[in-house]
Formats: C-alpha cells, structure tokens, sequence
C-alpha cells in the first residue's frame, strides 16, 4: 500500500516570457505622482516632451518653469526644451499666457493640465437651438436667421480674451468654438459686449478654476436675460378729411366739418 500524500503539488508557475519588459513593482508610500497612460503612451509626443510633462506635473504650485530654469536642471539645451514645451501646449497639456502687472512688468504665467482629454470631455456644449416649424402656405413665417460670421467673430473674440482679465479663464480653440453660439445669443439680444464681459468675469471663485469651458458655458446659459418687449407701434395722426361746408382740409378720424364750421355744441342749463 503505498504511503498517502498529505499535501498536493504546488501550481505550475507561469512562464517567463522570452523577451520583453518586466516589471517589479513596489508601492510608494509617499513621494509620488500619478500620470495618466494618456501622456506617457501619447503616440504624437516625443520621449522628451513627455517626460518634460511628467516632470512639471510632479512639480509643487508656484515652482518657476521658465525655458531658462529647466535647461539648469537637465542636460537638454535650451532649443530642445523649447521645441518640447512647443509640442505640450499644441497638445493642451500646458497653456503660457502672457500678462502685463499693474506694475507695467510683463510676465509669463504657465498653467499645466494632467489630464486634457477629460477636461475637453467634460466641457458641456451650449443646448442647441429649437427649431423653427416649417412655414404654411395661409400665413408664411420667416425662418429663423443664423447668426451673421460678424456675430459670431465678435463673440468667438469676446471669449479668447476673456483671459486678459482673469488668466484662469484660458479657454481653447475648441472651447472658443463650442461657446460661441451661446455668446452670439446674448449679442442678439442687445447685450454690449463689455456687459456680457462684465457678467461672465464677475463674482469669480477665488479657488484654481478647474474646467473654465464649463464654468463659462453654466453662466452664458443660466443668466441669459430675456428678450426686450416688442416696442409698441407708433401711434398714427388722424386722416385728413375735406370740411363738407368750406371743403377746407382738417384731421379726423371720421368725415365731418371742421372747428370753424362746426355748429356750437349747446350749453347744458345749470340746475
């Protein structure tokens, strides 16, 4: 009788692949920063931008990042930092605005995003406009005209500099373009266009302002003011009607005599 077998076999491990990378993985307790497979995979990027992006995403708020600064810290020269920043701003990973201080200094302010194909996902477009109802043939009705590419230039400009006055409101081309008709209606309405400027910059949150797209497109929305009353027609004077005594021309609403040939209106006799 043969001896009994307590424990069975250990699992055959799995086999190590021929080539390849492997990965022995540690977890970080502290010290670390999370990068989306959007960049470090991003097939249009060079291996220079992307870790030029990862670097400056792991950088604290405030840290200078100015071509000048990096090329210090790493052996890139000045030229292929440039090109890299070049490629990260085409790509919405980083935004550099300039801006005047009251001071009369000019500075360079950098603003880095860690995940832009969330953010442009996350950036609602403005409701579509209703639809007119087809014209009948008893009673045509004009249909409703599209804005004019002069409205639309004025409000496609109005939100590009929008961020002259508040550098968290950098919006891009593609928030510009998802935003202007929403713009162009409150032109329509008569609204200047310091006014709508006025109103979108107004009572800003003091905090980071995370989706600017978004934050814009809730006010032009939801603060819309309503169309002004139709203005009441001008009121018309009497026709002219001919005196049927002198044929003398006076005005009237119905034919008659006029104030000198009308007979006196008897006097009512006092009580």
């Amino acid at each position: 009788m043969t001896e009994q077998q307590l424990n069975a076999p250990s699992c055959a491990k799995p086999p190590i692949p021929a080539s390849g990378i492997q990965h022995t993985n540690r977890r970080h307790p502290d010290r670390f920063t999370v990068v989306g497979n959007h960049l470090t995979q991003h097939r249009e990027l060079s291996l220079t931008a992307i870790g030029l992006a990862t670097h400056i995403q792991s950088l604290p708020t405030g840290t200078k990042v100015a071509i000048k600064c990096l090329a210090d810290h790493f052996p890139e020269g000045e030229v292929r930092i440039a090109a890299a920043l070049r490629e990260l701003e085409a790509h919405g990973y980083l935004a550099r605005t300039r801006e005047r201080l009251p001071s009369g200094k000019v500075i360079t302010r950098t603003v880095s995003y860690n995940n832009p194909p969330a953010m442009a996902a996350s950036s609602p477009s403005p409701p579509p406009r209703p639809t007119p109802p087809p014209p009948t043939a008893a009673r045509p009705e004009a249909a409703t005209p599209s804005p004019s590419p002069e409205a639309h230039r004025a409000a496609a400009e109005l939100l590009a500099d929008l961020r002259r006055h508040d550098p968290r409101l950098l919006l891009s081309a593609r928030d510009v373009r998802a935003l202007a008709p929403a713009t162009t209606a409150w032109l329509d309405r008569g609204i200047t266009p310091e006014a709508v400027r006025r109103t979108l910059t107004a009572g800003l949150p003091t905090a980071p302002i995370r989706h600017p797209a978004a934050l814009l497109a809730h006010r032009l929305t939801e603060l819309l003011p309503p169309p002004l009353p139709a203005a009441p027609p001008p009121s018309r004077p009497d026709p002219l009607q001919n005196c049927e005594t002198c044929d003398r021309a006076f005005r009237s609403p119905e034919p008659g005599h006029c104030r000198d040939c009308a007979p006196p209106r008897p006097r009512a006799l006092a009580a």
